[in-house]
Order: structure tokens, then C-alpha cells, then sequence
């Protein structure tokens, strides 16, 4: 099976820092995989060099079959790759409905001064049913500031899968949404990749979440990458349970 995204001996360094060292991971098409590591390890950089905040220094990036090393983040979205971020990137004065709509329009290329003039209905009927799928109908009319952290993390999510995206990179996902709320998550993110397609990579410091999420998991430490595996073969990791595991 070709991978959907194919990371190959990338390095990325910040002056003498050394963030990502030969970093090579595959992404199956249609696969939830997950990433882990301690704090510091270099995960949130190698996401940010996959979609295009930053050059990395050397190796390469294949997504879909279209090299993207040198692209940035308008040119591999419309490809059909975004992400979501550890603290959201939300609009706070606008309600959950135009954060929507917006998301729709912005990732499509529309310039800022027609979004709100051409938005066509069946943006809105998405737009609403995603808040549905993720539990925020009811606050669709509210301004997404006046959210508590946990639903403005579910209403990024929504907001990313306004564009019908191919893969999703999900940093953190649950980090700040209440425990009881976390299992409905877990199933939304299983419900995306299995009834939509879209290929999850996912990192995630709760270990229980992305055991059972997951279907492969990449460990880094140190900025170098550990090891790889199915759930089982990463929990019983010796070097996994040395370097991260045995703190959790």
C-alpha cells in the first residue's frame, strides 16, 4: 500500500538546536497512526514541517503523491492536509456557525473581504451538521470565545473537517476537554476515519486515548525517532518504557 504521507530523513534545526534528526515515519491512507514522546522530543516541530509552517533542513515530504518539502500551508492544505494545534486557533468574536464558515472559505483561497458575502447555503448546512457530529449545535449561534477550552478544541476539529480533508494531523486532541467527555471524542475521531476516510496522525500524551486509537504508533526522543509499532509492540518497548512510558 502507497502511504498517504511519507516523511524520509527530514532534519529541522533551530541555530545550534536540534529539533528533528533523520526523521523518517509512513502514514498509511485510511489509518489512524499515532506519535508520542516526551515533552521536547520534537513531535509539534515534525508536524509543523509536514504541513508547511517551516522549511526543514534536509531529507523529504510526499503527500499523496505530490512532493510538498518546499510547499507552504495554503498550497498543502488545498492538497488536502491540515492540522489542529495544541492551544486553538479559533476566532473568539465570531459565533461557532461563522468560524465555519470562514474556515471553509479561507482554506479554498477566498479573499477575507467576499467570505461573508458569498457564503453559499450549503456551506451553512455543513457547517451546522459538523457542529452536530461534534456536539456543539446547540451553541452554534454562540460567540466560540465564550466556550470553555474543551468545546473551542471540538469546534477547531469541526472546523478543520469543513474542507473535506484527506488527512488530519491532531496535535493533542484531548489536552484540556473534561475526562467524561473524552471517550465521545475518541469515538468522533474513530467515526471521521472510518465513515469519511480521513487518515488520523495523532499526537497525544494520553497514553489510554491513543493505545486504543491507534493503529501504529512512532515514538520520538530526543528529537531522533525511537521506535515504531502496533499498540502492544510500543508498550512493551523497553527503550519506549525508559524514555516516556515509565513516567506515565
Amino acid at each position: 500500500m502507497t502511504p498517504i504521507l511519507e516523511v524520509a530523513g527530514v532534519r529541522k534545526t533551530f541555530g545550534g538546536v536540534v529539533a528533528n534528526n533523520d526523521i523518517s515515519i509512513q502514514v498509511p491512507p485510511g489509518k489512524i497512526v499515532g506519535l508520542i514522546g516526551p515533552n521536547g522530543s520534537g513531535k509539534t516541530t515534525l508536524f509543523n514541517s509536514i504541513v508547511g509552517y517551516h522549511p526543514v533542513d534536509a531529507g523529504s515530504i510526499r503527500f499523496d503523491g505530490n512532493e510538498i518539502t518546499q510547499l507552504r500551508v495554503p498550497e498543502i492544505a488545498r492538497l488536502g492536509m491540515l492540522r489542529t494545534f495544541q492551544q486553538t486557533r479559533i476566532y473568539g468574536l465570531m459565533t461557532c456557525v461563522q468560524n465555519m464558515q470562514i474556515s471553509a472559505r479561507t482554506t479554498q483561497g477566498a479573499p477575507w473581504q467576499v467570505m461573508f458575502n458569498r457564503i453559499p447555503p450549503e456551506d451553512t448546512e455543513r457547517a451546522e451538521a459538523l457542529l452536530e457530529f461534534v456536539g456543539l449545535y446547540a451553541k452554534r449561534h454562540l460567540r466560540a470565545g465564550d466556550l470553555s477550552f474543551g468545546q473551542q478544541k471540538l469546534l477547531e476539529f469541526a472546523m478543520a473537517l469543513m474542507s473535506e480533508p484527506k488527512m488530519l494531523l491532531l496535535d493533542e486532541p484531548t489536552a484540556g476537554i473534561n475526562p467524561t467527555l473524552i471517550n465521545g471524542l475518541m469515538d468522533r475521531l474513530q467515526r471521521v476515519n472510518a465513515d469519511l476516510g480521513v487518515t488520523l496522525l495523532v499526537i497525544e500524551h494520553n497514553m489510554r486515548v491513543i493505545m486504543n486509537l491507534a493503529e501504529y504508533i512512532y515514538c520520538l526522543a530526543h528529537g531522533e525517532l525511537l521506535a515504531f509499532g502496533k499498540p502492544d509492540e510500543i508498550r512493551n518497548d523497553q527503550r519506549v518504557i525508559d524514555a516516556y512510558l515509565g513516567a506515565h
